[in-house]
């Protein structure tokens, strides 16, 4: 049993309504939310200590938690996560969004005007940041990759792609590494990912990047650095754009956000690509809507922030993934829908009509 169902068994009826209440007054006004407030707003005859009760068992099982010296309580991620997996209901889209979203995402617009308006379409309509990743290049295989060592730790990677397709990369290193390792670390990459599409390699590698180094042999640690370089570093410096952000200014607007430093690191995560873009990965593998609260993007500059991401396809084949960067503290009922119907609208924009 995952801790939000444990967390949900352990309450009864009453705690569960008013903890629905709570997030719903944190969501709407954005403040700590007292016992006095949440017993008149809750529509039970409960008294201030019986509520205050409540909340204290709701923070002792981690769904609220204290801000600072405030005597009010506001949900936790683990909390935000019980709200919206079993107590949100998603409200209709209303007619002119939609009409809206329609019309922007028009068909005969070529690929890149499309995915520079959806963004801004989610942007716009949200008043939060919208983002959206760009498919890469199809066919591109990787059919052998060499290492060829060069002066002050920098190494040439040969990549043939498709059938005659050569690609040169120098790529800068930490350390020295010697001809046998260069080798070794090539034949493995060759053994484990010739064949595959680049965009492939680069997915593969980013979830390797996720596993605990020590576990790995000496050889893989050095592949998986070296592929790292290649296939994840270069397309962080690559010109063309790996995704599409647009409206980041409006999350200045927000309290929750304003601290000046959390701005500055969640602005540079935007142009400092790969953290950023290990995220949107993980993403495209999951089916409809996904949603990454605060801690759970494993990622600090989105710590205050909600990811709420849907992917995108082309022929029936997820070539992307689009959604809105914002504060936990959102309208997750009115968001939802607003990213589930843009994402199926630009697949339906994508697709060529026969």
């Amino acid at each position: 049993m995952t801790s939000e169902r444990a967390s949900e068994a352990a309450l009864n009826e009453r705690a569960l309504h008013l903890f629905k209440v709570l997030v719903e007054v944190y969501i709407r006004e954005g403040h700590p939310v007292g016992s006095r407030t949440l017993a008149r707003t809750a529509g039970l005859d409960l008294s201030p200590a019986t509520v205050r009760n409540v909340m204290a068992d709701l923070e002792e099982l981690g769904l609220l938690v204290s801000p600072h010296t405030s005597a009010g309580r506001v949900p936790t991620t683990q909390g935000f996560r019980l709200f919206v997996d079993n107590m949100v209901r998603v409200k209709p889209l209303q007619i002119t969004v939609l009409d809206q979203l329609k019309e922007g995402l028009d068909p005969g617009m070529n690929h890149k005007n499309l995915m520079e308006t959806a963004s801004g379409l989610l942007s716009g309509i949200t008043q939060m940041a919208g983002i959206i990743t760009v498919p890469r290049k199809q066919n591109s295989a990787l059919r052998q990759i060499e290492f060829l060592e060069l002066s002050q730790n920098r190494i040439l990677a040969i990549l043939v792609v498709n059938e005659q397709e050569v690609q040169n990369r120098i790529i800068h290193l930490d350390r020295a590494y010697t001809k046998s390792e260069l080798q070794e670390a090539a034949n493995y990459l060759n053994s484990q990912f010739a064949g595959k599409d680049l965009r492939q390699v680069r997915f593969s590698l980013l979830k390797e990047l996720d596993r605990v180094r020590q576990d790995m042999d000496q050889l893989m640690r050095s592949a998986i650095e070296l592929g790292e370089k290649v296939f994840v570093d270069a397309e962080d410096n690559n010109e063309d754009e790996d995704f599409i952000v647009v409206g980041r200014t409006y999350l200045m607007d927000y309290e929750q956000l304003s601290d000046v430093e959390q701005l500055r690191k969640l602005f540079d995560a935007f142009k400092h690509k790969r953290e950023m873009l290990h995220l949107l990965d993980k993403c495209i593998c999951a089916e409809g809507v996904q949603i990454f609260f605060g801690q759970e993007s494993d990622y600090q500059p989105l710590s205050e922030c909600s990811v709420v991401s849907a992917p995108y396809s082309v022929e029936d084949e997820v070539v992307g993934v689009l959604g809105i960067i914002g504060p936990t503290r959102m309208a997750y009922d009115r968001v939802i829908p607003i990213v589930d119907v843009t994402a199926k609208l630009l697949s339906a924009a994508l697709n060529p009509r026969t």
